[in-house]
C-alpha cells in the first residue's frame, strides 16, 4: 500500500509500487489531463509537479512520489483556470493541445522559480515536444504573463 497526496486529496494505493506514475494518476485516480506520449520521458505531455518541480511521469515509479505533494493540470486551480491557462488562451497557444498541459505545468513551475524569465530560462526549461511548434506563443505567453506580474508588484 503506498500513500499519494494528489491535488491536496491523499489516496491509499494497491499498485504495484513499479507502476509508473502516470498511469496511476489516469488509471487508478481518474485524472486523464496528465497525458501519454512517448513513455521514455522525452516528450514532456506526462509533466506533473512533486514537491514543485516539474517531473516526467511516464517513466517515474509511482514508489518515487508516495509521501511527496503531487500536482497535476486538475490540481492547478480549485477556482477556475489557473493564470498560465488563462494566457495559453489569450495568446492562443494550443493548436491540436495534446502536448499542453504538460506545457503548462512546466511554464507554471518556471515562474514559479524565475517570475521574469529571459528567452535563454524559458528554451531552456521549456523541453516539452510540440509537433505544431506553437514554441514563440510560449515564449509570448510566458513573457507577457511575466510582466502582468511585474506591473502588479509596482503599482
Amino acid at each position: 500500500m503506498l500513500k499519494l497526496t494528489v491535488n491536496a486529496r491523499t489516496y491509499t494505493m494497491d499498485v504495484e509500487p513499479e507502476m509508473p506514475l502516470l498511469w496511476v494518476l489516469r488509471d487508478h485516480l481518474n485524472l486523464p489531463g496528465t497525458k501519454y506520449g512517448c513513455g521514455v520521458s522525452l516528450c514532456g505531455a506526462c509533466t506533473v509537479h512533486i514537491d514543485g518541480v516539474p517531473v516526467r511521469s511516464c517513466t517515474l515509479p509511482v514508489s518515487a512520489a508516495a509521501g511527496k505533494k503531487i500536482v497535476t493540470i486538475e490540481g492547478l486551480s480549485t477556482s477556475g483556470l489557473h493564470r498560465v491557462q488563462k494566457a495559453w488562451i489569450e495568446h492562443e497557444v494550443p493548436q491540436c493541445g495534446y502536448c499542453q498541459t504538460g506545457m503548462i505545468m512546466s511554464a507554471v513551475a518556471l515562474l514559479a522559480k524565475t517570475p521574469r524569465p529571459t528567452n535563454a530560462d524559458i528554451d531552456r526549461t521549456m523541453t516539452n515536444l510540440c509537433r505544431c511548434g506553437t514554441y514563440a506563443r510560449v515564449r509570448k505567453a510566458i513573457h507577457a504573463l511575466a510582466d502582468a506580474s511585474a506591473a502588479a508588484g509596482q503599482s
